[in-house]
């Protein structure tokens, strides 16, 4: 294992498969929605899946499960815009709300009849959960939160990529005689496909094959989330982060200070959370969130592994370190070696000037 995906030995032994993986075939991403939204992870990974099944030359199928009606049937349509080639659809009163075991029963049952080679999912609070159980109950192997997917061009399998050892190192995993071969990727790590409006596909219904009293839990009731005081990274347009080289949790004001001025959200590096300078909820990296903003301004952060994964697909970053050997200006588009107790209030001050002149002017 290296910081980057490890190459592969040329006289490493070769594994041969069992034959009856054979009749495994195609790509599948399950749609994951609720309360009539689908979650863009899927779309994210339908993108993603399009590139693994053209590699296999094998077709791309979507998966919805949800109550009989146009809501559930329309993310098919959504998945054939994204690029799926086919549908397998469940349509069940029982599957209105999420619960594991109706949900599982149904993919696995899915899975089973149908084999595919690749099963993916979102690495979201759904996604895991549903992951995690279908994998158990189809004793198959299952590479959570990866953060590149590519085909081994020598045995057609899965190559799933993560972070390892607490972010620092990365590791590649293959499932090499289990099928499906399973993964989990996390929102906003793989890049969101263009929609083709032209595009549709087949569907195949199945049934679920279960009644209201085969499923211990119930939903009594369904309490929405309250967001509008917690951070929303993963769908921020401009971020702005802090780390230890801004050295005093004082300092960290400036960071909300030029935030302020450019209408972004605040981000902050694995030790400043722990230090306790910010909440969790505010935490970029791989135990954190990960982020794909159109503007990325990293202040104090040296660019580990850890932090690197969860914002390294950014449009644009801007890196400020003093230290001209941190990893960080390997990867950001610029790079500003100062102190960033100087450069941030520089910068804060330049932007606001310049808002300020272009509110005039307009």
């Amino acid at each position: 294992m290296s910081e980057q995906a490890p190459a592969r030995p040329a006289n490493r032994r070769k594994v041969a498969l069992d034959p009856r993986l054979a009749a495994y075939k195609g790509v599948w991403v399950f749609v994951e929605h609720e309360r009539g939204q689908a979650h863009s992870v899927s779309f994210e990974l339908l993108g993603e899946g399009r590139k693994l099944a053209d590699a296999l030359g094998v077709e791309l199928c979507g998966v919805v499960l949800g109550p009989p009606g146009q809501t559930t049937r329309g993310f098919c349509a959504q998945a054939f815009h994204y690029g799926a080639d086919r549908c397998y659809l469940i349509e069940d009163p029982l599957l209105a709300d999420y619960r594991n075991e109706p949900y599982t029963r149904g993919l696995t049952d899915l899975v089973n009849t149908f084999q595919p080679e690749i099963l993916l999912l979102g690495a979201s609070t759904l996604g895991r959960d549903l992951a995690g159980s279908v994998a158990t109950t189809l004793k198959t192997g299952l590479t959570a939160d990866c953060t590149e997917l590519n085909i081994d061009p020598e045995n057609r399998s899965l190559a799933a990529t993560r972070p390892t050892f607490g972010g620092s190192l990365l590791c590649t995993i293959q499932t090499l005689n289990y099928r499906p071969q399973m993964a989990t990727v996390r929102p906003r790590v793989m890049t969101m496909p263009d929609a083709d409006t032209t595009r549709s596909g087949d569907i195949v219904e199945h049934p679920l094959g279960l009644i209201e009293a085969d499923i211990i839990t119930k939903v009594l009731e369904f309490i929405p989330d309250e967001n509008r005081d917690q951070a929303q990274l993963a769908y921020a347009d401009i971020i702005v982060s802090g780390g230890r080289g801004l050295k005093r949790p004082e300092n960290f004001q400036l960071v909300w200070d030029l935030a302020k001025v450019l209408g972004a959200e605040v981000g902050a590096s694995r030790p400043l959370v722990q230090a306790g300078w910010v909440g969790a909820d505010r935490q970029v990296g791989q135990t954190g969130k990960t982020v794909r903003p159109k503007l990325y301004i990293a202040a104090g952060i040296s660019g580990a592994i850890q932090h690197r994964v969860g914002m390294e697909a950014s449009d644009v970053i801007i890196a400020i370190n003093e230290d001209p050997a941190a990893p960080i200006f390997d990867f950001a588009t610029y790079g500003i070696v100062g102190n960033a107790m100087q450069i941030l209030p520089a910068l804060t001050e330049a932007f606001r000037q310049h808002l300020a002149t272009a509110r005039r002017a307009g």
